[in-house]
């Protein structure tokens, strides 16, 4: 499926954004520091984590011709000082949705957190 129209891939992408409100908690982004794992079945290194942030529910805030949006997260409390470099996607049954390596699939303002910070993801745009 190499050349799927615009339409089709933003359902995949809405079908993607259903799978992070399954289960009874909200869907949660980790950002960690360090090693990204080779796929979302390996395990994270819960030492390397920084921050945790949850989603609201639903997750969706708009779906456009172009991207699919979800609502901004909470703000967290960073828990650790360090530099994201890689984040990973929980839905509300705590299954992997995906990984994200910050710099190319997520862009942050500031990778480099402090310990008692405040970090907060505003914008959330998913694209085909």
């Amino acid at each position: 499926m190499s050349k799927t129209s615009v339409k089709a891939r933003l359902a995949m992408i809405q079908a993607f954004a259903n799978f992070m409100d399954n289960g009874s908690q909200s869907a949660t982004v980790i950002f960690y520091e360090g090693m990204q794992p080779a796929s979302p079945a390996a395990a994270a290194d819960s030492n390397s984590a920084l921050v945790t942030l949850t989603f609201p529910e639903p997750c969706i805030k708009e779906t456009t011709a172009t991207y699919v949006e979800l609502h901004p997260t909470d703000t967290a409390t960073v828990i650790k000082t360090g530099t994201a470099t890689w984040a990973r996607i929980y839905n509300g049954a705590g299954e992997v949705v995906a990984d994200l390596t910050v710099g190319t699939d997520i862009t942050l303002a500031n990778t480099n957190l402090a310990l008692g910070g405040s970090f907060q993801v505003n914008s959330f745009k998913i694209r085909p």
